[in-house]
């Protein structure tokens, strides 16, 4: 891509971070400056897992680069901020803005200011630690995190210190609204900073102890426009303090959605004293155990690296959004408790419904149900489940009730720490919201015309509504199937066939209908319209996860196979203009947006199980790699991680809510997945070839590539014996033949969650 030499430079300072035999060092394999150049937008700080604060740097500059608050062909940092995005593609957050400065102030012209040069040299970061040099300053700067406090270690060059926090910068979409700080005692601030964007109404209050006391504070006001109102509000303001020899000063701040309180509370509970250390070494603990959870071995040092960066992207959202004791704000701006589970925010559900929550009901069970739980409590307090929902605010952003899938998926797995009828409910008065985004002309007609405005929101994607929401009410009907709610049963599996209704057998396509019931004249499916999300008709023609024989029987067989063919050797035009989220491209597939992504997986309908891995393999291979360029397209959240752990282990969720995987390719020799109650699956790579064959397989191979001496070899029967085992044999075009679970032979291309959660072997010949 670009940027040659700064990836190759952090490509080198992390091929040191090799595992330890025997006690690997997980979080030294996570390198969070993947993605933070081209198209990823995610933040290279620190942060605990899912912690509600995301405490990392801010070059100062707005714009699309840097909706994450950072970019990493950028060399100025304006600030330390305690909330950010990972990989949304929103520009909001940047709340809480610390600075350490010495005299003279390097400030450039707005929106920049105050800020410091850096070098990419004088940085390190890995789970839950971050570090940089301030060049223009001489001050190194230190970060970790608890689950509601961010620490910061600053090292001057004298004995003098001064910071600067600054509540008026805003960033991106978004705006500030009302500011407030004040100073409790010699080491100890709080304060608050309220905010219009993409959060709507959204509330943060913090409080911050300093290791050193404070020698003087000065507060500086601006004016900001707040609706019709003009306010003074505390800009920035600046802190001195006397340092002791080691030139060190630590500060500590806690946030909470609740108030100042709930701040206080935070604070106390989690970062009562200053020790930098025991809190790093606290959360890299945690990250350890965590990342732990999923082992591997074989493959490359930079396959390692991406696959443990990944996971970690999975546990980096959503996030925490209540207090130590429970107390949250909720959607309807009132304080609220959580009784008996913990409170999340920051949901990317058209994004993560895919493959980042099918991965929590493997590597992270415990939170599965305090998630829905969280769905249930924002019904009740804003009239619908979240559709994109952070710090107590639904943004709206995206379409589908994808809080269905989620909540179905969580119940039809066996998960019962919610109440599964409050739950149905909710599902059901969220899809029968007919103000709501065409969802009464959806129900009446059978589809969302395009021709009809939406009064609610300015975006029209007419067709891809339908089918989202097809989707979803196929989600509900198996929920309600299940639970014995045969008649909303009925009515929903009615509803999940109106994707029928978007497809044109004259064009072959799923393509846009009017109120009238005409389709869209002048129809061309390379063309990125406002009817379809994101995506153009190519994309969403594969949009119908839970019937895809449906979708082959309804096409036609022979069509299904030649556009799915085509989907991945019909490459746009040299002079196309596409939009910004078509990336990752093979064909007309892209990997870089959420509606491609399982569509790799369904040459296995086909009887073409080869292509899928030929593609899933490519993928893997091509998009995700160890340099800061090295995702071809927005995180979103930990889903574009999520596909890529779950396609290096060798199995994918095309239909999340059936309990089925869809099989590929795993990329190691060896990946061991642990599960409650003392259980591990595993999943073994082996090679069948011949000698003539063999040194031909050594420079290509598919599997893995570039094996070090280090490189544990496959295991044997007895490894077998000790934990569920899946044995993939393949052949030179990384093809497995037979596979057997349990010693019977397995029919189709599929295993299901109860296979892998059960145990057994799982052995392809």
């Amino acid at each position: 891509m670009k940027n040659i030499l700064p990836a190759l430079i952090t490509l080198l300072l992390f091929s040191c971070n090799t595992p330890k035999e025997g006690n690997t060092d997980y979080a030294s394999l996570v390198n969070p400056l993947i993605g933070t150049d081209y198209k990823g937008n995610v933040y290279p700080g620190a942060q605990a897992p899912f912690g509600m604060v995301q405490l990392s740097p801010d070059n100062g500059q707005p714009g699309w680069d840097w909706i994450a608050g950072y970019f990493y062909p950028d060399s100025t940092i304006a600030g330390f901020s305690h909330t950010h995005l990972s990989g949304t593609g929103a520009g909001d957050l940047y709340d809480i803005s610390f600075m350490p400065v010495t005299y003279p102030l390097k400030v450039a012209d707005a929106p920049l200011g105050v800020h410091s040069m850096f070098s990419h040299e004088r940085e390190e970061c890995e789970a839950g630690y971050y570090k940089v040099h301030l060049d223009s300053y001489g001050i190194d700067v230190e970060l970790t995190a608890t689950e509601r406090c961010g620490i910061q270690r600053y090292t001057y060059p004298t004995d003098t210190a001064t910071v600067l926090i600054n509540l008026g910068k805003a960033t991106n979409w978004d705006a500030t609204t009302e500011t407030y700080i004040t100073k409790v005692d010699d080491y100890t601030i709080e304060g608050y900073r309220y905010s219009n964007g993409w959060a709507r109404k959204q509330q943060v209050y913090f409080r911050t102890r300093f290791s050193h006391p404070i020698a003087t504070m000065q507060c500086d006001s601006i004016r900001i426009h707040a609706g019709t109102e003009t306010k003074k509000v505390a800009g920035t303001t600046r802190f001195t303090f006397a340092l002791d020899n080691d030139r060190q000063l630590t500060v500590v701040t806690a946030l909470s959605g609740t108030g100042l309180e709930g701040a206080e509370k935070n604070l106390a509970a989690e970062a009562p004293d200053n020790n930098f250390d025991k809190f790093l070494k606290k959360t890299q603990d945690d990250w350890n155990s965590r990342l732990s959870r999923i082992k591997v071995k074989g493959g490359t040092h930079d396959e390692q690296v991406c696959f443990y960066t990944a996971l970690y992207r999975t546990m980096i959202a959503p996030t925490l959004y209540c207090d130590v004791d429970g107390t949250y704000r909720g959607a309807d701006g009132k304080n609220h408790k959580a009784d008996g589970w913990e409170n999340y925010s920051t949901f990317s559900l058209w994004d993560t419904f895919r493959a980042a929550h099918p991965l929590f009901t493997l590597t992270t069970p415990e939170r599965v149900d305090d998630m829905v739980n969280s769905f249930i409590a924002f019904y009740g307090e804003h009239g619908r489940l979240p559709v994109w929902n952070m710090w107590g605010s639904e943004t709206d952003m995206m379409i589908g009730y994808h809080s269905v899938p989620v909540i179905a998926e969580a119940y039809l797995k066996g998960f019962r720490g919610f109440d599964a009828e409050k739950a149905l409910a909710a599902c059901v008065a969220t899809a029968n919201s007919d103000e709501y985004r065409g969802i009464g002309l959806y129900k009446n007609l059978g589809y969302v015309p395009y021709d009809v405005v939406d009064p609610y929101n300015a975006d029209n994607w007419a067709m891809s509504r339908t089918l989202e929401y097809a989707y979803d009410d196929y989600c509900i009907a198996r929920m309600a199937e299940a639970m014995g709610h045969d008649s909303i049963a009925t009515e929903f599996y009615r509803r999940a066939g109106n994707w029928r209704n978007q497809y044109n057998p004259a064009t072959t396509f799923m393509q846009p209908r009017d109120s009238k019931g005409e389709f869209q004249p002048g129809f061309n499916p390379d063309e990125y319209t406002p009817h379809i999300c994101e995506s153009n008709a190519w994309h969403y023609m594969w949009s119908v996860q839970h019937d895809i024989d449906g979708l082959i029987n309804h096409m036609g067989k022979e069509i299904f196979v030649q556009k799915l063919d085509s989907m991945f050797t019909y490459s746009p035009a040299e002079n196309a203009d596409l939009p910004i989220f078509s990336t990752g491209m093979i064909g007309q597939y892209a990997h870089g947006n959420e509606p491609s992504h399982h569509v790799a997986y369904l040459f296995n309908k086909t009887g073409e199980p080869e292509k899928t891995q030929k593609y899933v393999t490519q993928i893997m291979r091509e998009m995700y790699r160890n340099t800061p360029d090295g995702l071809c397209g927005n995180e979103d959240c930990g889903q574009m991680s999520a596909w890529y752990i779950f396609s290096a282990m060798g199995f994918y969720p095309v239909d999340p809510v059936s309990g089925e995987y869809e099989l590929g390719v795993p990329l190691f020799d060896e990946v061991s997945i642990e599960l409650p109650d003392g259980k591990t699956f595993t999943i073994l790579c082996h090679t069948e070839r011949s000698e003539e064959s063999q040194n031909e397989h050594n420079a290509k191979a598919l599997c893995h590539s570039e094996r070090s001496e280090e490189s544990p070899k496959s295991h044997t029967q007895e490894t077998a014996r000790d934990s569920s085992v899946a044995t993939f044999l393949q052949n030179d075009t990384a093809r497995y033949r037979k596979a057997y679970l349990n010693g019977k032979r397995v029919e189709g291309t599929t295993i299901t969650h109860s296979d892998i959660i059960s145990g057994g072997v799982l052995d392809f010949r």
